[in-house]
């Protein structure tokens, strides 16, 4: 079904920004290291999945900038905020 097809796509496009944002974070980040790389990630990807990327960025920031400050895979934080089915 279409919902589930939107789910796969927006899924996708989660775990793909995470994983330039971890890069573009490095290890270890703090809270402006993190803030940087959502800015710049988003950015990476384009126009029209930069700007669902940067939407997803402002609603979801604080589970996002934890998930990357506790070393979780870019998977696992899209799961925990409902974007990905486990």
């Amino acid at each position: 079904d279409s919902v589930a097809q939107g789910r796969g796509i927006k899924c996708s496009l989660c775990t793909k920004a995470l994983k330039k944002i971890q890069a573009l974070a490095g290890d270890n980040p703090d809270e402006a290291a993190v803030a940087a790389a959502l800015k710049k990630g988003c950015r990476m990807l384009g126009r029209a999945m930069g700007r669902l990327c940067q939407r997803l960025v402002k609603k979801y920031q604080d589970q996002i900038t934890e998930g990357l400050q506790n070393g979780d895979v870019p998977r696992d934080i899209c799961t925990a905020i409902g974007i990905c089915r486990s």
